[in-house]
């Protein structure tokens, strides 16, 4: 992991395909502009920028002739070809014109799964910024797959923040931020400032995406906001057509809704949060009430007595999700038993699994060590 230190005052932003695509679905090449201006700013002022970008579908489709969205993953693959074209041909115009130079990043989860490639990621991103360059990120979809998918790009900024223990993660939407209420529907729905800890009422208070191509939504923000917190990295979500709301969010001029510690950052250890946030779950443990008290409260390990259900099929090694009873995700750890095991093992004290299963003695579900509780 980088640390802030490596690039002191390091900003990540992501721009969502509905902020950067006009009502027609092209992309919006007037707003590219008004962003690199931005970005020349910060960079005036000291702060490095890396830029997680939307849009690769959409600008495909717009330079494919196509007038919809398609549904087979060929097309959609093939769009993804030509949008990443098109999309770095703006930036790179933009920040050129600037005299900024442009990198390209692409990358599937397959690339930061693995440790070694992890870190090979982290090297390019060091390099482009030691050059001066601004990486421009998208996630690679004329490769990827489901199983190595990173679901929406709120979370591939999310672990490019962590990556380089940026200062900030600025999310451009096409919304003000977090409401109370979905604004669109209650007319007392009021913008949330601040949070500091996302509990089940922050959380139902995310709805999912309704853009036409976009495949986040406010859910996808919130579950990227607790990987931030996680991780000490303060994000901020707010509206990007907004005149120079980058600059301002950077500056602290209060946009949008901001999520971020009371007590400050409290960055996780490089190993924990590529477990947390870099590793793919391959499946879910519920725990009960006690347990789950014990993990955010005590910073203690997972025991099996704790542990109420577990499903999918895992491997001792492989990262798993840990949910309370009421399905809502408080960590991500690597599970020190495989699934069928887990199922043998849950409800029962240390001492008792050592009859059946020996080889185990002592062992937790999943060690503090091994664990980023969100």
């Amino acid at each position: 992991m980088a640390t802030p230190e490596q690039f002191p005052g390091l900003v990540v932003v992501k721009i969502g395909s509905s902020t950067l695509t006009t009502q027609e679905g092209a992309v919006d090449e007037g707003f590219i502009s008004t962003l690199c201006e931005q970005v020349c700013t910060l960079r005036g002022l000291g702060h490095p920028v890396v830029v997680v970008t939307s849009g690769a579908a959409a600008a495909g489709r717009e330079r494919l002739g196509l007038t919809s969205r398609p549904h087979d993953i060929p097309t959609l693959q093939a769009c993804a070809a030509a949008g990443q074209a098109a999309l770095t041909e703006v930036y790179a115009q933009e920040l050129s014109r600037r005299s900024i130079p442009c990198g390209q990043v692409l990358l599937t989860r397959r690339d930061v799964v693995d440790r070694e490639g992890y870190l090979n990621a982290r090297n390019t991103f060091h390099r482009l910024l030691e050059l001066g360059a601004v990486p421009v990120v998208n996630e690679n979809d004329t490769v990827s797959v489901s199983e190595f998918a990173f679901g929406d790009n709120d979370m591939l900024g999310a672990i490019v923040s962590a990556l380089l223990g940026a200062s900030l993660y600025v999310i451009l939407s096409d919304v003000e931020g977090l409401y109370t209420a979905d604004p669109g529907s209650d007319e007392h729905a009021e913008l949330i400032p601040e949070v500091h800890s996302i509990d089940k009422s922050v959380a139902r208070m995310a709805g999912g995406s309704t853009s036409s191509v976009g495949t986040g939504g406010m859910a996808s923000k919130v579950r990227a906001a607790r990987m931030m917190l996680a991780a000490g990295i303060p994000l901020i979500i707010c509206r990007g057509s907004r005149e120079n709301v980058l600059v301002d969010a950077v500056l602290g001029k209060g946009v949008g809704t901001r999520f971020t510690h009371t007590e400050g950052p409290v960055h996780g250890s490089g190993r924990k949060l590529w477990i947390g946030l870099a590793e793919m779950p391959r499946g879910t443990v519920e725990v009960d009430d006690g347990a789950r008290k014990a993990l955010l409260n005590d910073g203690a390990s997972l025991l099996p007595v704790g542990v109420r259900a577990t499903y999918g099929s895992y491997d001792e090694g492989d990262v798993v999700s840990i949910v309370d009873a009421e399905g809502l995700e408080i960590g991500r750890g690597i599970a020190r038993y495989s699934s069928d095991d887990m199922a043998r093992v849950r409800g029962l004290k240390l001492d008792v699994i050592e009859r059946f299963l020996p080889h185990k003695s002592g062992q937790p579900a999943v060690h503090r060590d091994e664990l980023l509780v969100f």
